[in-house]
């Protein structure tokens, strides 16, 4: 053993010397600094790891991105600094590794589209707002910067990430099932949290803050957030996702593709009622809606409206379901004297006073903790805004909420035009629809509840935006991939009949 030992030092002197180095280092900050500094001492190989394989294999870094954006807002993980520095991170290592693989896989070129112009558009008006002083508190660069960061420049890592990386058949159809896999994981930890009970940070979150919002009909009710920020948050990925889930297994030319992203659309929609979040439905409704007007098909609009119908009708004038609460919490959305759209309404009024003399907002990244309590506009940056609609147009004024919606406007046309006129395999339009589907879900969600920039959403859902503008350069090769699973589907098959025949 001794022997061993001392050949390999021998042999390895400069990783040895290197790794005593780093071992008194972490001594060193672990009797002077204490514990923290000391972790990061000793996590340092693991970056260097982590940097190595990134390189390696490119494509572990992406799917990292996708897995550590889905949990971020989970209650049991706690991120130190700002929430969105792990995403930008790893989405400014990705956009480096395409920079230098630049010659080999130049596909920046990908990212010229309709897309792009309304990011560049909304991205030009936000820089303007830096010389916002609605509230004559002079030009605060550390607020802006921080609203730029998060309503603005995120959009433009989500567009060329997913414009670079989603460049195959196999890559795209590992993106969807990988997203169905944790969408179906939300909703296995919604029956946790039911049945088996919530964990410990989970509980103090259900005890202070979400008290009031989640705890509700005299505590008999349980609105449940899963692995998100909140329940109306979660509640609206799940309508969104479903509606690609739903669209996708429609559209889906293989069997099993059909049954796997049918079942997925299913388990989302069971935890999308546990959410109570009554939004979810006109959600889940608006986005298969879409679809229907981008499939031009009389069979699949028929049948999909007669389901509206009598859904809808269900819901309105019946009371069939209501000894489920969750189901009669839903119902509640059709109640025109609801007290919580009361109190959404009460303040959108108290908005509008205040607005009107504010046309550019009161300032991106302008909060109660920058306005002091005497200036004109901190009742402004007090009032709830309850949506993300709401909230850009308190902070960029009615002039910023403007350009906002013709932006996400432009991009859906831009995707739809896609859909509608570009492509020609139907399960590539059907993965577009899909898309454009979940995006008009999801923001039908911010206009209602402040979830549009929330984790996941942000990156699942502009980021399958982006995916649909890719789609006509994946056509040509996605016509052979699905040929190719077609003919092994059909071998397989023609081998199971030969072994019946031959017993």
């Amino acid at each position: 053993m001794a022997n061993s030992i001392s050949n390999y030092t021998s042999e390895n002197r400069g990783r040895v010397l290197l790794l005593f180095l780093l071992f008194l280092l972490a001594m060193y900050e672990l009797i002077t600094a204490g514990l923290p500094n000391f972790a990061i001492i000793c996590l340092l190989p693991l970056i260097v790891v982590y940097i190595y394989i990134t390189f390696k294999w490119r494509m572990f870094t992406f799917w990292t991105l996708i897995v550590v954006n889905y949990f971020l807002q989970m209650k049991d993980i706690h991120v130190p600094g700002p929430m969105s520095l792990p995403d930008e991170l790893l989405e400014l290592i990705l956009l480096a590794i395409a920079i230098i693989d630049s010659e080999q896989d130049p596909h920046f070129a990908r990212a010229g589209n309709l897309m792009l112009l309304a990011v560049m558009i909304w991205c030009g008006f936000c820089t303007l707002e830096v010389f916002n002083d609605s509230c004559n508190l002079g030009i605060n660069i550390s607020a802006w910067f921080t609203g730029f960061r998060l309503l603005a420049i995120q959009l433009v890592w989500i567009l060329l990430v997913f414009s670079i990386y989603i460049s195959s058949p196999q890559i795209l159809m590992t993106y969807l099932k990988l997203w169905a896999l944790l969408a179906v994981f939300s909703a296995f930890w919604t029956y946790k949290q039911e049945y088996w009970g919530m964990t410990a940070a989970e509980k103090l979150w259900m005890e202070t803050r979400g008290r009031t919002t989640h705890i509700i009909n005299g505590g008999t009710l349980i609105r449940y957030f899963s692995t998100f920020s909140d329940a109306a948050n979660y509640g609206c990925n799940a309508a969104a996702s479903a509606v690609a889930f739903i669209i996708f297994g429609i559209t889906n030319r293989l069997r099993k593709g059909k049954v796997f992203f049918l079942i997925v659309a299913l388990i989302v929609i069971w935890g999308m009622f546990q959410s109570g979040t009554r939004t979810g439905i006109f959600c889940l409704a608006a986005g298969l809606m879409t679809y229907i007007f981008l499939s031009k098909s009389v069979k699949i609009a028929v049948p999909f409206t007669i389901l509206f119908a009598i859904a809808g009708f269900l819901l309105v004038f019946t009371t069939i379901g209501n000894g489920n609460q969750q189901i009669r919490r839903m119902r509640s959305a059709f109640n025109k004297n609801d007290a919580s759209a009361n109190v959404r309404d009460i303040n959108q009024e108290a908005i509008k006073k205040y607005i009107k003399d504010a046309p550019w907002g009161i300032g991106m990244g302008m909060s109660p903790e920058n306005v002091p309590a005497n200036n004109k506009f901190r009742k402004l940056s007090t009032i709830p805004p309850d949506s993300e609609y709401v909230f850009i147009w308190v902070h960029t004024g009615p002039i910023g909420i403007t350009v906002f919606v013709c932006c996400m406007v432009l991009m859906l046309f831009g995707g739809c035009i896609v859909v509608l006129f570009k492509l020609r395999n139907k399960t590539l339009i059907g993965i577009g629809a899909g898309l454009c589907g979940a995006f008009v879900a999801i923001q039908l969600g911010g206009y209602a509840n402040q979830v549009l920039y929330q984790y996941p959403n942000g990156l699942t859902f502009f980021g399958g935006m982006a995916i649909v503008y890719i789609l006509p350069y994946l056509e040509p090769e996605w016509d052979e991939y699905e040929k190719k699973r077609i003919s092994q589907i059909e071998e397989k098959k023609q081998l199971r009949l030969e072994k019946k025949r031959k017993i």
